[in-house]
């Protein structure tokens, strides 16, 4: 019988209105749901223009030096489904080194830090990657003046998205901290009032945009 009837002189039936769609069944389990794109499986280049590679340390005992490299380069190839096929490899040109001054950066750059003209670069080049979550842990071979050591980088995913140029872009953020010993930098001087000019502990940071590669 329709849904509803009328009468007047005589009974009219008016049958129902199809859906627009399908009605769910209450009584079921299930519920399909469309999956998102994995966008961020593939092969990624690091956009040098807008990341930040950078690094900090105490000074003084009371005050906090920042410092980046401007000419890095990077590639990284990621895996959702098997984050540890996942790899990511990064250099850093040592005489690229700004820490907005010019006597500080010509010492960095000499033979008591990084040595630039004997060692022109600084490398990481992964060993293992696991995900946990947005969260994503590079354990890697960290090389600065001919001395390689293991370090590992939480990274933070922050993203997808498709920029004005139709370039698919990724972010993540992460951070370590290191002690600038193990790879040799062991310049420091001392202070009249105790304490020393450098901290042996340094905090590296990273804020990386890669460009998914086509």
């Amino acid at each position: 019988m329709g849904i509803f009837n009328r009468k007047n002189k005589q009974t009219a039936t008016i049958p129902a209105a199809p859906s627009a769609a399908p009605t769910a069944d209450p009584t079921s389990s299930t519920v399909a749901v469309a999956e998102a794109p994995d966008t961020l499986t593939g092969d990624w280049t690091i956009d040098p223009a807008h990341s930040h590679i950078g690094f900090s340390a105490r000074h003084a005992m009371v005050t906090t030096v920042r410092g980046v490299f401007r000419d890095v380069e990077g590639t990284a190839h990621i895996d959702t489904a098997t984050p540890a096929r996942s790899s990511v490899t990064l250099t850093a040109r040592t005489a690229s080194v700004d820490t907005s001054s010019a006597d500080r950066d010509g010492h960095l750059v000499s033979p008591d830090f990084f040595d630039a003209e004997t060692h022109p670069e600084i490398t990481f080049t992964s060993t293992d990657v696991v995900r946990d979550g947005e969260v994503w842990s590079i354990t890697g071979d960290l090389t600065i003046k001919a001395v390689t050591k293991p370090v590992t980088i939480d990274f933070e995913y922050a993203g997808t998205a498709t920029d004005p140029f139709g370039n698919v872009r990724a972010g993540f953020e992460g951070a370590t901290t290191v002690n600038r010993k193990d790879w040799g930098l062991t310049w420091n001087a001392a202070l009249e009032t105790g304490g020393v000019l450098v901290s042996d502990k340094i905090k590296l940071d990273f804020d990386v945009s890669a460009i998914k590669n086509a």
